[in-house]
């Protein structure tokens, strides 16, 4: 994962973008191809890591330095403080979620939505559940782990379409993380374009707030139950765990320690509770969910030490200067309306495809955030809206990367294909709608840099 402290002293280069493409060629080409063959689990055939590491050798071998000191870069970069503490969050993610199915939380929680949600709004609740959550959170990650393995249940026992509630979850878990206050990407782009977090919620709400209602309409028209399973006794003891998470989240509890809380709670509970259910069956189940999560784990890391090469070599300083001509372009001898929507577009195109490239919106943030300052300083576009633009693009990007963190751990909760789960993901889709919209449309109150 990126550095950025040193951007601006690295030269631009196209070629140092070579291994991504080379990644996203193996990794979705090869999926696709397959599944046009018929074959099935056709994107499980190359594992993604696998594809990863063409791209490493390619890597190492433009990189200027020299081998050891290449290698050094991509260590760097795969033990980042960002791809460790997603790391960590898939390891306990997989452990509660092994566990809390063991144990029969998973089944009673399952049991208790049925009672709760009507037929009709399953699909509508589920995302109402992901976005508030996300929302007190401030992590789209935690969100996912706390909600997939229910909303997979809930799924499976009224016969829905599996790869549609991912996407549901995704959905609300990227609306939740992008307009929270404490979330990492609204504080990246509040900093980076000197706002307040409030102004900046007002301005993102009044996009992102359309495109959710829609998303809903959506979810609820497809919200088809094939069977109406019969709800029993509620198990309230089982249920705790997942109460409990979902209290503690809420309340802003950090990530980490709520789900240990909730491998905990969930053992101590089948401990007390399950017949034969022993510490060392218990040991065994969560050494098991961490063994669920290796693969997303893996590729996670090795994603990182790319991110880092492409860095170094300039990858992501050719995107930023690419981006910041095109707009200079556009915005030269227009008027001050065309000025500010080809910023604006600028801004958007700036972040997006560094997004695609490091596979975090925090980090593309951060690395676009001084270029995004300076076109809207230049253009006219206010603090608040760059601020906006910043988190929606990111996030509408990070919500349909196939090799992103949010669909990775999806597709490995729901036994789905990425890419399955990202093409289900209506939400990212409306926003980005909603922002393009936004940005064509003139407002007044935009031309004063400083409101």
């Amino acid at each position: 994962m990126p550095n950025t402290t040193q951007q601006s002293t690295i030269k631009p280069s196209a070629l140092a973008l070579l291994p991504l493409g080379v990644f996203l060629t193996l990794f979705i080409g090869v999926g696709t191809y397959l599944t046009m063959q018929g074959v099935d689990f056709a994107f499980y055939q190359l594992p993604a890591p696998v594809a990863a590491l063409p791209a490493i050798v390619i890597a190492l071998l433009l990189s200027k330095e020299k081998l050891n000191k290449a290698i050094e870069q991509f260590l760097r970069g795969v033990g980042h403080s960002d791809i460790i503490a997603m790391c960590m969050i898939y390891l306990l993610a997989g452990a509660f979620a092994a566990v809390a199915k063991a144990t029969g939380g998973v089944d009673a929680t399952v049991n208790l939505g049925l009672s709760m949600i009507p037929a009709s709004m399953i699909l509508p609740g589920i995302f109402v559940i992901s976005a508030f959550i996300a929302t007190a959170m401030g992590t789209s990650m935690g969100t996912i782990a706390a909600v997939a393995p229910v909303a997979l249940g809930l799924a499976q026992a009224a016969g829905m379409d599996v790869a549609l509630t991912a996407g549901v979850v995704l959905s609300g878990a990227m609306f939740g993380d992008n307009l929270s206050i404490i979330s990492d990407t609204t504080i990246a782009s509040t900093r980076s374009q000197g706002c307040q977090m409030k102004d900046k919620f007002r301005e993102n709400i009044r996009i992102a707030l359309p495109a959710a209602i829609v998303a809903m309409l959506v979810f609820a028209f497809s919200s088809t139950v094939t069977e109406v399973p019969a709800a029993s006794d509620i198990e309230w003891l089982k249920v705790l765990p997942y109460i409990t998470i979902l209290v503690l989240a809420v309340s802003g509890l950090n990530v980490f320690v709520v789900l240990g809380i909730g491998i905990l709670l969930a053992g101590g509970i089948g401990l007390v509770s399950v017949d034969d259910y022993s510490l060392s069956t218990y040991a065994k189940d969560i050494y098991a969910g961490f063994g669920n999560m290796q693969e997303i784990f893996l590729l996670s890391m090795l994603i990182g030490g790319i991110s880092e090469l492409m860095r170094q070599q300039g990858g992501l300083a050719y995107l930023t200067q690419m981006i910041s001509r095109i707009i200079r372009v556009f915005s030269k001898d227009h008027s001050q309306g065309q000025n500010l929507r080809a910023s604006e577009f600028g801004i958007a195109g700036l972040v997006g495809l560094t997004n695609v490239c490091t596979a975090n919106n925090t980090v593309a943030i951060i690395v676009s955030g001084g270029v995004a300052r300076e076109l809207a300083e230049e253009n006219g576009v206010t603090p608040r809206r760059s601020a906006s633009l910043l988190d929606i693009f990111s996030c509408v990007v990070q919500g349909v990367l196939p090799y992103g963190a949010q669909a990775l751990l999806l597709g490995s909760v729901f036994g789905l294909s990425p890419l399955e789960v990202v093409s289900h993901s209506y939400y990212c889709f409306f926003l980005a709608i909603a922002a393009v919209i936004a940005v064509l449309l003139k407002h007044p109150n935009r031309q004063l840099a400083n409101a």
